[in-house]
């Protein structure tokens, strides 16, 4: 009888990538490809992540008369969204599972097309966030070397959802990350598209999940790379190496005598071990082709922001940072000075509609029709507990 033939020797990363293809594979075949329920077809409202009765979910909600809240669609996922980001022509939207993930979907609300699903290759997770260029053609995904901790952006074709290119973001813990169309803005010589990218700088192992180790080595920075090589452009770092930048918004700010600026605004993160010092941190930077810099807190001395910044808005009239620890959503002149806080439980996803900057509490909304957040409409409690993000679909509501 002839002796079977010797199997290859397999290492143990080899094992580890094995199955967890395996158990990629089995979870993609059995996750649910449609909405939990049937739902009118809409392309109004906002596409938003919450946990509801069914679970975690992403799904499109609108005003209903004038101070109520109305799930016009929605679709289960395996677990918490993040980032979601509305496609041209408002038909389908993408979201991407929250750090460190491992899915990234496409969603047609009107349930003309299945949901499109893709699972991330092993040894890499998902960062919670994902763009598209200008164009619409290509994806840009921020993610994790879950072996080496490095953060890369993967470049993805827009149909198909698969990776064709990944550039590294020259830092750790990449979180949001923005397009950027202008010929050239500012910052370096060089004309052409750039991405933005918010390194949050903060060191975590797969082994352990979400949980910080040694923000001794912190390295957070805002990056600027070509968008069709991916080449390093320019990287900026604060003073204060214990804030983690985090999510960004672009707006013009006025120049006297001169046009107006583009200006970064990026909502930040304290990870002081001083409970003090992190409670007093700041919450917003602006960054205006130039330089990087913090913005005092409102009313910092009696009213701290714990030092958590949520989710970040480019208003008619400044911006706007949600502050969830607190409650609130701090309120800011272009320039960065403080104008107070709006109340608002749990506040965290920001979006601007029609001029009006839309703020989601843990169970309902507010609109904040002036800078200094004293005109406000609120929309009802409802039963969904909504999540970081969320994002509008129409011009109007």
């Amino acid at each position: 009888m002839k002796p079977p033939p010797e199997l290859p020797r397999l290492d143990r990363r080899d094992v580890l990538q094995a199955a967890a293809v395996t158990v990629l594979a089995s979870l993609a075949a059995a996750w649910p490809r449609g909405p939990v329920r049937a739902a009118a077809a809409t392309r109004s409202g906002w596409a938003a992540a919450w946990d509801g009765e069914a679970g975690t979910e992403i799904g499109v909600v609108a005003p209903q008369g004038a101070a109520a809240l109305r799930v016009q669609a929605r679709l289960s996922v395996p677990t918490r969204a993040h980032g979601l980001w509305a496609e041209a022509g408002g038909a389908s939207v993408l979201a991407v599972a929250r750090r460190p993930g491992d899915w990234l979907l496409r969603w047609h609300p009107d349930g003309r097309r299945p949901p499109q699903w893709l699972w991330i290759e092993p040894g890499r997770a998902f960062n919670g966030h994902v763009i598209a260029d200008a164009g619409g053609t290509r994806l840009y995904t921020t993610e994790t070397d879950l072996e080496t901790g490095a953060a890369w952006i993967g470049v993805r074709d827009a149909r198909s959802l698969e990776k064709l290119d990944e550039w590294p973001t020259h830092g750790i813990d990449a979180h949001e990350l923005l397009w950027d169309d202008s010929d050239d803005s500012g910052t370096t010589a060089g004309a052409g598209p750039s991405l933005w990218v918010a390194n949050g700088g903060v060191p975590t192992r797969p082994e352990t999940g979400r949980q910080k180790l040694d923000l001794g080595r912190m390295d957070s920075s805002l990056v600027r790379l070509d968008a069709r090589s991916g080449e390093l452009r320019g990287q900026w770092r604060l003073d204060d190496r214990r804030l983690s930048l985090r999510h960004m918004a672009w707006r013009d700010v006025p120049v006297a005598g001169a046009r107006a600026r583009r200006v970064l605004g990026i909502a930040m993160q304290a990870e002081h071990d001083d409970p003090a010092a992190k409670q007093a941190a700041p919450v917003l930077a602006l960054f205006d082709g130039e330089r990087l810099r913090t913005c005092a807190a409102a009313a910092e001395a009696t009213t701290p922001l714990a030092g958590y910044g949520g989710d970040i808005a480019a208003t008619a009239d400044g911006w706007a940072v949600s502050c969830p620890r607190v409650n609130g959503v701090a309120l800011y002149a272009p320039d960065g000075r403080a104008r107070g806080v709006a109340p608002l439980p749990n506040a965290c996803a920001l979006a601007v509609v029609d001029g009006v900057c839309w703020a989601a509490g843990q169970t309902e909304a507010m609109a904040l029709h002036s800078a200094a957040g004293n005109d406000r409409r609120r929309l009802e409690r409802t039963a969904l507990r909504f999540d970081n993000h969320w994002v509008g679909l129409a011009p109007t509501l």
